[in-house]
């Protein structure tokens, strides 16, 4: 029985390695966001596009999604205050009945945000892929992030070591408790998002050609929302 002696302290460190790692790299993403999560608009700097992060309108159950309708009014508020000149909703766009950039739209017109201060993002399936796109797609150096809390840590470390100046702010000041699920699925993305810059070095799942905000006299419109959207 002796292997017992040598074998058992070596797998409770390495089960203490397993929790600890996790646990650091998500102290590491929020204490390096913190600073630049907001939750009051007049303390964001100005001339910077926000970036809407998508999220799906409605839950499994059929129920409104809180987090949707946050995000959607604390970004028609930061451009009804004049803290933003403009909107780039980024979502997950994967069939004719699933469109979180059109929904976000809709809702943003309905609350009297104008067409051509919206752009529209097709592709953005992932965190990573929103904030990656809009540096690389459309051309945004500089962005304020709209987003729950538990989420901007992340979002603003990705966005910012992929050359986005970030700032996020954060849709609702409630501090409601987290659903236990979203909860984890958060805390094993921070995990990811640190593994997807240092070690995978991961790229979007789609880029496509660029089309920087502004470039045609800032009329997105033309070029940014399709037809449908109209409906």
């Amino acid at each position: 029985m002796r292997w017992l002696t040598r074998v058992v302290p070596s797998l409770t460190t390495l089960a203490g390695l397993i929790l600890l790692v996790p646990l650091a790299l998500n102290a590491w993403v929020v204490g390096a966001s913190d600073s630049s999560v907001f939750n009051r608009g007049h303390a964001l700097s100005a001339d910077r596009v926000a970036l809407v992060l998508g999220t799906s309108p409605y839950l499994r159950d059929g129920q409104h999604n809180v987090f949707f309708t946050q995000r959607i009014v604390a970004a028609a508020r930061l451009y009804q205050q004049g803290v933003v000149a403009h909107l780039l909703v980024s979502g997950a766009n994967p069939s004719t009945r699933y469109n979180e950039p059109r929904r976000m739209y809709q809702q943003l017109i309905a609350l009297g945000v104008p067409p051509h201060a919206i752009t529209l993002d097709f592709a953005g399936f992932r965190t990573l892929d929103s904030v990656v796109r809009a540096r690389r797609i459309f051309g945004v150096n500089q962005a304020i992030i709209v987003t729950q809390r538990f989420h901007a840590y992340r979002a603003v470390f990705l966005a910012s070591r992929n050359g986005v100046d970030a700032m996020a702010f954060v849709a609702s000041n409630r501090r409601t408790r987290l659903p236990f699920e979203v909860a984890v699925r958060e805390y094993f993305a921070r995990v990811q998002s640190v593994l997807d810059v240092y070690v995978f070095h991961t790229d979007p799942r789609y880029l496509g050609p660029a089309r920087p905000i502004g470039a045609d006299g800032g009329d997105r419109s033309r070029v940014a929302i399709p037809r449908d959207l109209l409906l």
